[in-house]
């Protein structure tokens, strides 16, 4: 079996009852031939109508690939049915969500509709040619299609690594796993849940508050110090207390049209930069071990709150965060490695020209007191950002970038990644609507010439405003 690093793509087969459950199931397989095939026909025989299948190389070594399907399913118990074939073939199976399904037919992203008559055969021959690399993964057209990715992460959050600060830390990671199943229950449109944080845990945030706020005006760039001061006095950021998601989330909303999602741990590159698409940042809720509050092997509370919120609330960065999240949408696996590089050393580590001088605007510095004062010194090499040159630099996980990349501008910046997006080898173009919170894709002639006419609208607006101005 030769598969893509990341495949994602759906189908669906038949229109779904009332009454029936949309369920998702994630199973294992290791590299066989046949063991795929195996799997989907012991599905198939269940008579379930699957909507979407996503594969991706496994984390654990016991297995190849991991596998995550939505399907119909008319009860429990027919769940119950798939989840006891599929284990005939496979001994990693689990459920990891399910619900009553929207009533009504399902579309696809290709433009598709199979009939419940489909053959088996077809069906594989059309799972393969999905695989090859003309095709488009499937992405989010929806805000509450992130809820798909609520429980699909790398690592951290439940799992922690050997070599993190908390992992022999039996009262460390029990605190991690119940604020970790925030994340997984939470879905589209609900209210963040509060955390009601410990007192060890508020201090470990005071010294990192603290440290941080103190380099802040000779380090952060402009925009993310005008910002800091109006969280403090809409958010409660203070040395005292940890802000709480959901307040926070608001005030971005009300200044960018930004909001905050909690996440588990580590999402992969897509998911995330998919993401930002809707102007949605995942956000971690946990604070990094008490022992080492300078240093966190991962993002947690203190990172996003700290690092990547201020500059969300700029109009200028929010639109060029989320124009690396509308370049994710639909991109192959190698333009995505390319927006993802670009992200790291942008939202994470870039920084920015102010008359003379660098200024820190990544999140990455910002919340990390040793490269912030390392990146502004004369030790890194400072290049100016040039996407396509950005896109294929190499960089290190475990220590201080050797590189920097100059951002002109926010503006500048979006305007270069938009640029950048245009090369690519996706198809087609997108959009979001704000008013929907959708993803429109403009890859017909009347979706085009109906987004002319909205500018053409705004157009007409902007002479009518500038008159009354003269």
């Amino acid at each position: 079996m030769t598969l893509r690093c990341h495949s994602l793509f759906c189908f669906s087969n038949m229109s779904p009852a009332s009454n029936a459950l949309k369920c998702n199931l994630h199973f294992s397989i290791t590299d066989e031939i046949g063991k795929l095939e195996s799997c989907l026909a012991a599905i198939k025989s269940m008579n379930v109508s699957l909507t979407r299948i996503e594969s991706r190389p496994s984390k654990t070594a016991d297995w190849d690939y991991d596998f995550f399907i939505e399907f119909q399913a008319e009860n429990q118990s027919q769940v119950v049915q798939v989840v006891e074939g599929l284990k005939k073939h496979t001994t990693q199976v689990r459920v990891i969500g399910s619900g009553t399904a929207v009533q009504g037919g399902m579309s696809l992203s290709c433009g598709l509709y199979w009939t419940p008559l489909i053959e088996y055969m077809t069906l594989l021959i059309y799972i393969a040619s999905l695989f090859v690399e003309t095709s488009v993964p499937w992405f989010p057209r929806k805000m509450s299609d992130l809820d798909s990715f609520a429980e699909k992460v790398l690592e951290m959050g439940e799992d922690l690594s050997a070599d993190h600060p908390g992992a022999n830390d039996p009262v460390y990671r029990k605190r991690r796993t119940e604020i970790v199943q925030i994340a997984k229950t939470y879905r589209t449109g609900q209210p963040i849940p509060h955390v009601d944080y410990s007192q060890q845990e508020v201090e470990t945030w005071g010294s990192v508050f603290r440290k941080l706020t103190s380099m802040f005006p000779d380090h952060a760039c402009r925009e993310h110090q005008y910002v800091f001061p109006l969280l403090v006095q809409n958010c409660g950021y203070n040395d005292k207390q940890i802000p709480q998601l959901e307040q926070v989330s608001n005030f971005l909303k009300d200044c960018t049209g930004f909001t905050l999602r909690p996440v588990m741990g580590l999402l992969t590159s897509r998911d995330f930069l998919n993401g930002l698409a809707f102007r949605v940042f995942h956000s971690t809720q946990y604070v990094r071990h008490h022992s080492h509050p300078l240093y966190t092997p991962e993002p947690d509370v203190c990172h996003e709150l700290l690092g990547h919120v201020p500059l969300f609330a700029n109009p200028d960065f929010a639109a060029f965060s989320q124009e690396i999240g509308l370049a994710s949408l639909g991109a192959t696996d190698a333009d995505l490695e390319k927006l993802a590089t670009i992200y790291w050393f942008t939202v994470e580590f870039g920084v920015c020209r102010e008359g003379e001088k660098v200024r820190a605007y990544g999140a990455g510095l910002l919340s990390s007191f040793g490269e912030l004062e390392y990146a502004l010194t004369d030790k890194p090499e400072k290049r100016p950002f040039d996407p396509q040159v950005t896109a294929v630099q190499k960089y290190p996980i475990t220590q201080y970038q050797p590189v920097y990349f100059v951002a002109e501008s926010f503006k500048d910046a979006q305007e270069k990644i938009r640029a950048f997006a245009n090369q690519m080898e996706r198809p087609f173009t997108v959009k979001y609507d704000p008013y929907t919170q959708s993803i429109e894709v403009l890859d017909s002639k009347e979706k085009v010439v109906k987004y002319a006419q909205n500018i053409r609208d705004d157009m007409r607006n902007l002479t009518m405003a500038l008159e009354k101005l003269m």
